[in-house]
């Protein structure tokens, strides 16, 4: 195990000083040490694949550049992997944790089939690797290894191999006003929320990956409910398809605001096919809570103003649970009601017992009831 300032110092003294990821606990002591860190830039990408593109083009204005993610997110890399970098031979290093390792340490079942795939799919795209150093001897013969091959190159982290290191201050919730109404301070935690939504036992909740589902699960398990693990992101397309399919049921998505950046053109898809029976929440305390809890890559974005730009027939606030429920209920749909909620997770939150599959079985009856 390392210290993360002596793997960031080799790579500074060797050039790399524009750093851009995607949050994973794996690399939370790396992106706490990079942020503000003298002579080097952190930038807080949206997805995967943005990560990638930052980096490389850092390398093409001449800093070396690092992309740095969970592997779960390696195929949302994967376009600019081989499109971008393979075409142009741009040396972008890359740094991707491996959640899910095959006889490691137990992971989430989201973890389970990249973590046996992750060293192959880069074999697949000619991307040679090696994992990431353990001791600080050995950082910078790997970085010299890196940096003399001319296209990408890739660090597989395993679990532990960066010591802890402090998280930097957290941004204000509710960071920015809005003319439409925005409350300027976030007044409750994510579970006074989702709380009250519990009540509309003939809606289909659909809870986005990390502590939303499992604060979900933990007030209280329902048929109605659909936990997402991995698929960062996709709650909104998620609840978009079942919406259509199912126009009788109306459908609440429970997102966050750095799951809703990372695939914010989902937005204009709901907004085209305007379904009305979806209702898009997006929770929203400018952090990446469930991976470390870093800054997403714009606290404090309006996400109403872009709803409503893309076609949502309603985008609106909700300061409290109460304005909230009644949103849900009586707002013009589709819409999205983005709630400012604090920093914080309830104490002593489970893991859903019931497994991914089980969840999926169950929501089938309960649409089919």
């Amino acid at each position: 195990m390392i210290d993360a300032p002596d793997f960031l110092d080799a790579a500074r003294a060797r050039g790399y000083a524009i750093w851009s990821g995607v949050p994973c606990s794996y690399l939370q002591p790396f992106i706490n040490c990079a942020i503000g860190a003298s002579g080097l830039r952190y930038v807080s990408a949206a997805n995967e694949g943005d990560a990638v593109a930052i980096a490389s083009g850092a390398e093409l204005g001449g800093v070396r550049g690092i992309a740095l993610f969970q592997n779960s997110g390696l195929g949302n890399a994967v376009s600019p992997l081989t499109s971008l970098n393979a075409v142009f031979q741009l040396p972008v290093l890359l740094i991707v944790t491996l959640r899910g390792e095959p006889g490691g340490a137990p992971d989430e079942p989201q973890h389970a089939m990249m973590g046996a795939i992750t060293t192959r799919l880069l074999d697949d795209m000619s991307i040679p690797w090696e994992y990431f150093p353990t001791d600080a001897g050995s950082i910078g013969a790997c970085l010299d290894r890196a940096g003399a091959h001319e296209g990408a190159y890739a660090l597989v982290m395993r679990k532990d191999s960066v010591k802890p290191w402090p998280a930097p201050q957290p941004p204000a919730a509710g960071a920015k006003a809005s003319a439409a109404g925005r409350p300027a301070v976030a007044a409750h935690p994510r579970h006074h929320f989702l709380r009250v939504l519990q009540k509309f036992e003939n809606h289909v909740m659909v809870a986005t990956t990390g502590y939303t589902g499992r604060e979900l699960y933990a007030l209280g398990d329902h048929p109605n409910q659909f936990y997402m693990v991995g698929s960062m992101g996709c709650a909104s397309s998620f609840g978009l398809g079942l919406a259509l399919a199912r126009p009788q049921r109306r459908v609440v998505v429970l997102d966050g605001d750095g799951a809703a950046l990372m695939r914010l053109g989902a937005l204009a898809a709901i907004g085209r096919e305007a379904p009305p029976n979806l209702v898009h929440v997006v929770l929203d305390n400018g952090l990446h809570e469930s991976t470390g809890g870093q800054a997403v890559a714009q606290p404090g974005a309006d996400f109403a103003a872009v709803a409503a730009a893309l076609g949502y027939a309603s985008a609106t606030f909700a300061a409290s649970p109460a304005e909230l429920a009644d949103r849900v209920m009586n707002a013009k749909r589709p819409a999205l009601i983005q709630a400012a909620v604090l920093p914080g997770v309830m104490a002593n939150l489970p893991r859903p017992k019931i497994s991914p599959p089980e969840v999926a079985a169950r929501l089938r009856a309960f649409l089919s009831a």
